[in-house]
């Protein structure tokens, strides 16, 4: 019978979630229209800014329906100001489709929305993916080693079609999101992949660097986010059933390098060797707080 009960609390929480996406599409879809129709560049911001908060009405909503479900047990650590008006680029660990939510529900109308990478399958996703075009979301296309020797006139072509999303972001106040490592993380990842850290995979630099020198003297700060679940990591459908899921944020709000403002990532070798060794120094930042964390929570059970 408990059994039965949580599968009916997750249909439930899961239902209400979803009716909450369809009320909200409305709207952005009657927007996304407007943008599609009107070419002018001036009304096509006003549209954005438009369609920018619906998307935080819904994310408000969806956190308070998980919140009201009583599965968060959430900290969220934010060193320095944040403001709404501001540019900034976000850089997180992934383990989890909960992360999505986590990051959303911390940075909702704290910071300008969150613009994710996203893999290119994700267009296709019913009606999320219409709204993640509507809010030009950046789509990447990732070849494997094989496929770019079979076809080398497709290498680069992920990392310039970033720089053209990347474009779009420069008139109205942006949050651009990367999950730097490309995939979840997993023990059975971490060591196939042989990272070299305890908690994390290696860090994937081409997304970063090109959003950094396509945008970089926008932004006004990087936030280097860091999300640890103590108890395990949780998955999207527990936590509609009611599972607690226990959650550390930590961000630091970090100066902009000038040095990797302007670059080529894809032909200047100093650029992208300068380009791993910030993004090394944060990861190894990032592996010790999380070993710290999980520590902690292992001495307090």
């Amino acid at each position: 019978m408990r059994s039965l009960l949580r599968q009916i609390r997750g249909v439930a929480v899961f239902g209400l979630l979803a009716l909450n996406t369809v009320f909200w599409f409305v709207p952005l879809f009657l927007l996304a229209i407007v943008k599609l129709a009107v070419p002018l560049h001036r009304p096509r911001v006003v549209v954005n800014r438009l369609l920018m908060g619906v998307v935080e009405h819904w994310i408000s909503v969806n956190t308070w329906i998980l919140e009201d479900a009583g599965s968060r047990d959430w900290v969220a650590d934010v060193s320095g100001e944040l403001d709404r008006q501001g540019w900034y680029l976000v850089v997180s660990n992934h383990q989890s489709w909960v992360d999505i939510l986590v990051l959303q529900a911390a940075f909702n109308r704290r910071i300008p929305l969150l613009k994710f990478f996203l893999k290119q399958e994700l267009i296709w996703f019913p009606l999320l993916g219409f709204g993640f075009w509507a809010l030009d979301m950046p789509f990447m296309r990732r070849h494997s080693p094989s496929y770019l020797a079979r076809h080398p006139g497709q290498k680069g072509r992920d990392l310039e079609a970033t720089r053209k999303a990347c474009e779009k972001f420069r008139h109205t106040p942006t949050s651009v999101i990367n999950f730097v490592e490309g995939t979840r993380y997993s023990e059975e990842k971490r060591a196939r992949k042989d990272s070299p850290f305890q908690n994390l995979l290696m860090p994937r630099a081409g997304g970063v660097a090109i959003a950094l020198s396509a945008m970089g003297e926008l932004f006004d700060a990087v936030l280097d986010v860091t999300l640890v679940y103590p108890d395990g990591i949780p998955s999207f459908w527990g936590m509609c059933c009611g599972d607690r899921v226990r959650v550390v944020l930590h961000a630091d709000r970090l100066v902009v390098d000038q040095a990797l403002v302007a670059g080529d990532y894809r032909n200047d070798r100093e650029y992208r060797r300068e380009v791993h060794r910030w993004l090394t120094g944060l990861w190894e930042r990032k592996d010790r707080r999380i070993g710290e964390c999980l520590g902690a929570g292992e001495r307090a059970a």
